[in-house]
Order: structure tokens, then sequence, then C-alpha cells
């Protein structure tokens, strides 16, 4: 065999033997210290509690975000906390129900995270109708905005027990789609993302509206923040 052969082979061969033992010990360390889950927090509200007065009252608010919402987030923690620790265990006894606590937790947490942006106070960001680019593209999906408004209140309306409606996008084909969400998790698809969502769970209204969750979403209009669902549209498509 000529020199240059051999050193071909044998610096080959050195590569080859270290990435085995890289990649070894890479996956030696993947498998004994596995990236601790991150610790959800809640977010603050973007105004104050009594800002979508007289719409949404300040108690309301106050407990659905100090109370509600900061349940589903000590709630996800413990259940990734959980998986986490039964992975180090090796004792999936409990997938299953860790695994249905982190969706209706881990959505409930998401969809609030949503919720809270995309309203204002009233004549400060809040209500009237959308413009521009989105205003065109309901128009195009849903043939007019008040078309639009029709369905997604019928939606809400109707979500049976607990749970939302949600004006999404979906990617495949470029269009906005009105769907309900059972709970937090349940009834929408894959591959759709959320732009503007309603919470109609009954802690979101009861309060003010009791069971009269009609006129708890007709008065939901008045504080519907189109600038940031605008932007939510635009990163969703990119």
């Amino acid at each position: 065999m000529d020199t240059s052969r051999r050193d071909f082979l044998m610096t080959a061969g050195g590569i080859a033997i270290a990435g085995g033992v890289l990649g070894s010990t890479l996956s030696a360390q993947a498998a004994d210290a596995p990236a601790a889950a991150v610790e959800h927090k809640l977010p603050e509200l973007p105004y104050a509690y009594d800002a979508l007065e007289p719409y949404i009252d300040a108690q309301t608010m106050t407990l659905h975000h100090d109370k509600h919402h900061a349940g589903y987030v000590k709630n996800l923690n413990a259940a990734e906390a959980a998986l986490e620790k039964a992975r180090a265990a090796n004792d999936f006894a409990l997938v299953q129900h860790w695994s249905k606590q982190v969706a209706f937790n881990g959505a409930g947490v998401s969809l609030h995270n949503l919720f809270w942006t995309i309203m204002a106070p009233n004549g400060k960001g809040g209500g009237g109708q959308p413009a521009g680019k989105l205003l065109e593209k309901i128009t195009q999906d849903f043939g007019s905005f008040d078309a639009f408004k029709a369905q997604f209140s019928a939606a809400a309306a109707s979500v049976e027990a607990a749970g939302w409606a949600a004006l999404h996008y979906r990617k495949e084909d470029g269009r906005l789609l009105v769907l309900q969400i059972e709970n937090h998790q349940k009834l929408t698809p894959w591959g759709v993302t959320p732009l503007l969502v309603l919470d109609v769970w009954e802690h979101a209204y009861y309060l003010k509206y009791q069971n009269k969750r009609p006129d708890y979403i007709t008065a939901w209009w008045n504080v519907v923040n189109w600038e940031q669902v605008q932007a939510n549209l635009e990163a969703a498509a990119k």
C-alpha cells in the first residue's frame, strides 16, 4: 500500500472513530442530562383590570387572569415536571394522565396568552372594524366583514359547554377559518394558527352576563384589537 493511501485510510479511520466516540459521548450526555422543562409564567395584562369596562368588568378580569389563567400555568408546570420525573424513573404508568394534563393546561395557557392581547380598551385600539389587508382577507374568504362576524358570533354562542371560538389561518391554502374549540384543546385541527380567540367558558362572563352568552359576545366586539389580529395574520402567513 502506498503512503498516500495508507495516510488517507488512517485519517479517515481516525475521523470515523472520533466521530463515533463524539457521537456516543453526545448521546450519553443527552440521555444522562436532558434539558430541564421551561417554567411557564403568568404574563401581565397589557392594560388595567378595569380597562375594558363596561364591556368586560374589572372583577371578571381579575378572577379570570389571576385565578383561572394562573391555575392553568401552575398545572402545566406540574404536569411537565411529573413527566420529567417519570422519564428519570423510567416509570410511565401515569403517562396518559399527565399527557392529557399537558394538552389541556398547555392549550389553556396559550389561548389565554393570545386572548389578552387581541383586546384593547374601546376607542384606544379596541372596537370598530378591521382595515387594510385583514379586511381584504376577511372579505375574500367570508364574503364580507358582516358575514364573518355573524359566523364567528354563532360559533361562539353554540360551543357546547366550555370552550372558545377562534379565527384561524390555514397555511396550506392560505384561508381564514372560523372554528370552535371545546375545553381548550378539542375540535381544532392540526395545521392552523389562531389569530383571534374568544373565551366562552362561563368564568369569562358569568359575573356580568349570567347565562346570557350572546350578550357577552355582542359586547366583546367593542374591545377587539384589530391591529393585533392583523399582526397575527402577517406572522402566520410568513
